[in-house]
């Protein structure tokens, strides 16, 4: 068995506490929007550029992306809609609860550009929000 180099251990480790302190830093000290009055929580997002789209993969397992808004603000995505508990819940004795409820807004820059299209589905427990790149009159 090769032995792990502890660099690496300690990288990932490293970028792990560094993505943490960024969660909280922008649930903590950013400023709320004031429609965002009721956020409590925000998810996590991964913005990804491909030539033809902008794709941001937001974790919201249990969000159907038919109630999720999605539109560009002034060169920000906004992601809104709210997680509720599952009905079982009203039955059910809870040992625990660490999904976040309730209403959440998320404002992701994305990259400069024009986009003519922006498309809701889910994946994998993420909704998946497309931005199709808006193609220059040639």
């Amino acid at each position: 068995m090769k032995p792990v180099d502890p660099r690496s251990w300690m990288w990932s480790e490293a970028v792990e506490m560094l993505a943490r302190a960024e969660r909280m830093q922008r649930e903590m000290f950013q400023p709320r929007h004031p429609q965002a009055r009721s956020t409590c929580w925000e998810p996590p997002v991964d913005v990804l550029e491909t030539e033809r789209e902008v794709i941001v993969l937001t974790a919201l397992p249990g969000v159907d992306p038919r109630n999720v808004t999605a539109v560009i603000e002034e060169g920000t995505l906004l992601i809104r809609a709210e997680r509720t508990l599952p009905p079982e819940l009203g039955h059910a004795v809870i040992h625990r609860l660490e999904l976040p409820q309730g209403c959440f807004v998320r404002r992701v820059q994305i990259p400069p550009g024009r986009y003519d299209d922006v498309r809701r589905t889910s994946a994998n427990g993420c909704l998946v929000v497309t931005l199709h790149k808006h193609a220059p009159a040639r």
